[in-house]
């Protein structure tokens, strides 16, 4: 029972470690934590279930198609969203904004009662917001980190509005040409085809990034940008791409999260609440600096669920808990995470 335990919590911590590395990525680059990765992967994931059902197209042809939307919708929620707020002068983001703004206010009227109407009524006010910050006189005030993160809460409801507002809340099945139930037994240990595509995938994922970012002029960038953007700046870096292009890399990672979970699980907006929460833990327990501590964050939380909810009476009721209680230890104990780095920066 015990090693059926571990192998099952290697399974589900995988896929914490995804949105961890997807999370740990974006903070690494901005300092941001992007609270809405969890939506993009459900989003991505409703987008393969529409070519996959609707179009009726191979998984081996969605597939793709998926991965490069995925990678188009996160530089472009950090375009509209993020970069007005980061800098003045950027009038396609406003005019990207005011798109999405349009779209979600014909979602309120015509398609009611799928997208509330206060949902339309935020994104409105908060778009005509900025557009009055961008072409007012007065010097704009720089955001500080903590209305970034504000920004990126406000992008998860909004796209968790806009999934509901589409699809419903009832539950849905994605194809998926690898099966929970298919399974196969080795040393008394059984292991199913889905649980072998997550631990592929993740050591791919894994292995393709630590590459990335040491051997590539891209992920040298990203690195460069995050000790300094200015220095960066005045090395030629453009800090901007560089930021649409780590929201994009790490939409792309949280989408393998999402179909690999909708393989398993329904599929609804409420995908990859809990999974997003689970992830935040494991960045926080292997380090928010440390794609390396990610995984190890990711697969720690894993295997300490399934113990709690194999060998506590009633396990199953506490296996939620075992997340918040790992950030508390975690933050009161060492704060930087197992992997992590604490930096001191001179001023």
């Amino acid at each position: 029972m015990f090693a059926q335990l571990i192998v099952m919590g290697l399974a589900t911590g995988c896929l914490y470690s995804l949105i961890a590395l997807a999370m740990v990525i974006i903070y690494k680059t901005s300092e941001i934590l992007n609270f809405a990765q969890g939506e993009l992967a459900m989003l991505t994931t409703f987008f393969a279930f529409v070519l996959l059902v609707n179009f009726g197209m191979p998984f081996w042809a969605a597939l793709p198609a998926t991965l490069v939307f995925s990678m188009l919708l996160g530089a472009m929620c950090e375009l509209v969203f993020l970069q007005p707020a980061r800098e003045r002068s950027r009038v396609m983001p406003l005019v990207l904004l005011w798109t999405f703004t349009l779209f979600v206010l014909y979602l309120a009227i015509f398609k009611s009662p799928g997208v509330p109407a206060s949902l339309a009524v935020i994104v409105a006010i908060f778009a005509v917001w900025m557009t009055a910050e961008t072409f007012s006189k007065r010097p704009l005030r720089k955001p500080t980190l903590l209305g970034l993160i504000i920004i990126t809460l406000g992008l998860e409801m909004i796209l968790y509005g806009a999934a509901g507002g589409l699809w419903g809340a009832s539950q849905q099945v994605l194809p998926s040409p690898v099966s929970d139930m298919d399974v196969h037994e080795v040393g008394g240990v059984i292991i199913s085809n889905l649980n072998l595509v997550i631990f592929a995938v993740s050591i791919i994922l894994v292995a393709g990034l630590f590459l990335f970012f040491k051997y590539t002029r891209i992920g040298v960038a990203m690195k460069a940008t995050a000790q300094n953007p200015l220095a960066s700046r005045l090395m030629g870096i453009r800090p901007t791409r560089i930021y649409m292009f780590t929201w994009a890399l790490a939409s792309l990672v949280g989408a393998f999260a999402g179909l690999l979970t909708a393989s398993a699980q329904p599929l609804d907006p409420n995908l990859m609440m809990e999974s997003l929460l689970k992830g935040f833990a494991a960045a926080v327990l292997g380090g928010m600096n440390s794609l390396a501590g990610a995984v190890l964050g990711g697969c720690i939380l894993g295997i300490l669920e399934n113990l709690v909810a194999g060998y506590l009476p009633d396990g199953t009721q506490y296996k939620s808990t075992v997340a918040f209680i790992v950030i508390v230890l975690m933050l009161c104990v060492r704060p930087s995470g197992l992997l992590g780095h604490h930096y001191v920066k001179k001023v």
